[in-house]
């Protein structure tokens, strides 16, 4: 049986998906970018001000479902340009505990939603 996570805490979704769905213990996140939840701006002053909101509405949608990043099994990053792979994963470095963090792959695609430069998905387990 699944259950739809959602949150207000998190951007709405735009089209035909949930935040996340939560099947047994696992929960599979949709991919998050920087829109504000509360404003519906995007936050793109820079690389690292968007990572941080990916990773806050991420944070926001892990809550929701009762967990946090430490339940973070995988992780999938999407970026437009591999130049911003440092800067993100600085960012994204801070939310995790190096020794428990998650599986990962980044992968550079041709274009995202809203021409962002990074979206974040998760799985995670309790």
């Amino acid at each position: 049986m699944k259950t739809i996570i959602h949150t207000s805490d998190a951007p709405a979704p735009i089209g035909p998906y949930s935040q996340a769905v939560k099947v047994g213990n696992t929960l599979y996140t949709s991919g998050q970018i920087a829109l504000h939840p509360v404003s519906g701006e995007l936050v793109m002053d820079t690389i690292a001000k968007e990572t941080t909101q990916v990773m806050e509405n991420m944070k926001a949608v892990l809550a929701a479902a009762d967990m946090d990043f430490e339940n973070v099994i995988k992780s999938t990053i999407f970026i437009s340009d591999m130049n911003n792979f440092n800067a993100i994963n600085a960012v994204y470095a801070q939310y995790f505990n190096e020794a428990t963090a998650p599986a990962r792959e980044t992968v550079e695609v041709a274009n995202l939603p809203k021409f962002v430069n990074v979206e974040i998905s998760m799985i995670a387990v309790k």
